[in-house]
């Protein structure tokens, strides 16, 4: 995908970068997310957020509000000496080229531990091997960890096998830890969660999530404010 003039500029400001799916820009899933969320890393400018009656919508998203509607694939890095943006953009068009696309049996909403997300359905093999590919394959972009990243990561009480993959590849929740989720809320308690699932189940049961495909990868870019921009955006072609 080719980026634009205003792309260039601004990839050259971001601290850190990220692959994620993010849904197609425009699509009715990308639509709500970004409205839910109140941030739309497409456009990389904020959304009026819809009343919601029972929660308080800007409360309860507040943590995921400035990564944007999306899926982790390779989880946000600081670019490594002599490696620039564009080759990495380069780099994650030619996996792209060769992966195909991905179709799940579909999403539903799920409790992850306190927080809120869609999840797959069905057999997520074909996605792990997407994204263990994305996570390997552009790892030479990465800079290694600082003593203190390690330190905040190590503050979660990883298993072994968690630190272990911190160590390798920046982060704890990657190839065998992966799990697939677009997040929805932040840490909620239960009773609030319990209010945020009636006020979501409607909105999402007019979405066409089943089955749904995977069909592209992002790379987004984060601003010093900590928001994250979508450089470009690239379709498994394979």
């Amino acid at each position: 995908m080719t980026l634009s003039h205003r792309q260039l500029k601004w990839r050259d400001m971001f601290r850190r970068y990220a692959i994620y799916y993010t849904p197609e820009p425009g699509s009715a899933l990308a639509v709500f997310g970004a409205s839910w969320l109140g941030w739309d890393s497409a456009t990389g400018a904020p959304v009026s957020d819809p009343a919601a009656d029972g929660v308080d919508r800007a409360a309860i998203t507040d943590t995921p509000r400035k990564y944007g509607f999306h899926g982790t694939i390779k989880p946000p890095f600081r670019l490594a000496d002599g490696h620039r943006p564009d080759a990495l953009a380069q780099a994650l068009a030619a996996l792209c080229a060769d992966a195909a696309p991905v179709t799940l049996d579909g999403l539903h909403l799920a409790r992850l531990g306190r927080f809120l997300a869609l999840v797959p359905e069905g057999d997520m093999a074909a996605l792990a091997c997407l994204a263990a590919r994305a996570v390997q394959e552009l790892d030479g972009f990465r800079a290694p960890l600082t003593d203190a990243e390690l330190a905040k990561r190590r503050a979660a009480r990883l298993t072994p096998e968690q630190d272990a993959l911190l160590v390798l590849w920046g982060y704890p929740y990657v190839l065998d830890a992966f799990r697939f989720h677009l997040t929805l809320t932040g840490r909620l308690d239960p009773d609030t969660a319990t209010r945020a699932e009636a006020v979501l189940a409607p909105q999402l049961a007019k979405l066409s999530l089943s089955p749904y495909t995977i069909n592209g990868l992002t790379l987004l870019g984060e601003d010093e404010t900590g928001s994250f921009h979508q450089i470009s955006r690239h379709r498994l072609t394979a």
